[in-house]
């Protein structure tokens, strides 16, 4: 198909678009052996008529001659709903790929956890529970980057939209009914904004060891981190066959000045005695002469105490019992770092500042975690056999089992 017939199609189903309102989509990519990852297929779907119908156009991102200005304009229409699965990279990638906003994501797995089919759901797994179909993948690990494509990968790419609007009008009435429709659509809003940047201070904080280096060393694993990123960015490789981590903060603590320093370094392999031994010397010198802690790293969040693990778990007992008895995914409620957090936060008798102490989470389980914190609400074992489970209930004299007298 020529350039001009494939945006005309585009243009076309862009209308489409803009009008039904809804744009289902997905993508093929391959990150291995790359600096970022390469977007090698965008697939698209629009409603076809009154029914389950859908048109699908697949696109080449890797195509040079690719307008893409229809797609980008419908990406950031608030008014047209885009309808993903498991959507964080795919959004990404597009944001990137065509320099782009996105805006009005609905995300049929996040949906899911909002509708107790669990928060991790498979694509394929959901559209059998709700729509009684099977899909037989075939194409799943092969070469997305090379062309042409073969009519086998073809057939596997529609796959993944062919279904994908039928599944989230399921899954928003469902939601409707359930009075969860908006919390799903807030959880959604921050895929919109998905990114694959790289944030070097990010990077910084994140290297084994580094909190342990000095103001100095500190300020030499900074200008290695970006060093480090430059090459690989240059080279298209991943950043660990570059320099890898243990090996970046070993040359910040150690700082060495000459090349026969550097070859004590485990990990730098040969050819020290070129340019890479003489980048690296240069880069390491670069960061001894910055003003110590220029940009301080954030600090660490306090340590646990060896007490907090049986209250995390208590926490977590709290968190899960209401999550089932809302049918909700647990993950979607809290995470075991953010109840780490409220009870650290707790034991300063502050407030932490994490989701599950926000908005709709809060009320579902947040209010009563700080009451079981701070004593007033308690958690018993009720039942028995069978029928055996925690009751949540406010705590009473009657607790107290401390024997008078």
């Amino acid at each position: 198909m020529s350039d001009e017939a494939q945006h005309a199609r585009l243009r076309e189903l862009a209308a489409g678009a803009h009008a039904a309102g809804r744009l289902a989509l997905d993508t093929e990519f391959m990150g291995e052996g790359r600096y970022r990852t390469l977007l090698c297929l965008v697939q698209l779907a629009i409603p076809e008529g009154q029914g389950p119908d859908e048109r699908i156009m697949i696109l080449d991102p890797l195509d040079d001659g690719l307008d893409a200005s229809p797609l980008t304009e419908v990406l950031a229409d608030p008014g047209v709903r885009l309808v993903v699965h498991a959507g964080r990279q795919d959004v990404a990638l597009l944001r990137r790929r065509f320099r782009t906003e996105v805006t009005n994501v609905f995300d049929t797995q996040i949906a899911a956890g909002f509708a107790g089919l669990g928060a991790q759901s498979s694509y394929d797994s959901l559209l059998t529970a709700l729509l009684g179909l099977r899909l037989a993948k075939t194409a799943s690990f092969t070469r997305w980057d090379t062309r042409p494509l073969s009519a086998e990968q073809v057939a596997y790419a529609r796959e993944d939209v062919v279904h994908l609007l039928e599944l989230a009008e399921v899954l928003e009435g469902r939601l409707q009914e359930l009075g969860r429709l908006q919390w799903a659509l807030e959880e959604c809003e921050p895929v919109a904004s998905s990114s694959d940047e790289r944030d070097p201070e990010t990077i910084l904080r994140r290297l084994p060891r580094v909190a342990g280096l000095n103001s100095r060393a500190t300020e030499v694993a900074r200008e290695l981190v970006a060093w480090r990123e430059s090459v690989a960015e240059r080279q298209d490789r991943p950043v660990q066959g570059v320099l890898s981590d243990a090996t970046l903060v070993e040359l910040a603590r150690r700082g060495p000045s000459s090349r026969e320093a550097l070859g004590r370094i485990r990990g730098l392999g040969g050819g020290l005695g070129g340019r890479r031994g003489a980048e690296l010397l240069e880069v390491i010198k670069r960061g001894t002469e910055r003003p110590p802690d220029s940009v301080p790293l954030a600090p660490r969040p306090p340590a646990p105490k060896p007490d907090d693990p049986p209250l995390v778990a208590l926490a977590e007992a709290l968190v899960r019992t209401r999550a089932r008895e809302a049918g909700l995914a647990y993950e979607l409620l809290a995470t075991r770092s953010e109840l780490q957090a409220i009870v650290t936060a707790i034991r300063t008798g502050g407030e932490a500042d994490v989701r599950m102490l926000e908005g709709w989470r809060r009320e579902v389980a947040g209010q009563e975690l700080l009451a079981l914190m701070g004593g007033s609400t308690s958690l018993t074992v009720a039942g028995s056999g069978s029928d055996v489970h925690l009751r949540i209930a406010p705590a009473s004299a009657a607790d107290d089992t401390t024997p008078e007298g």
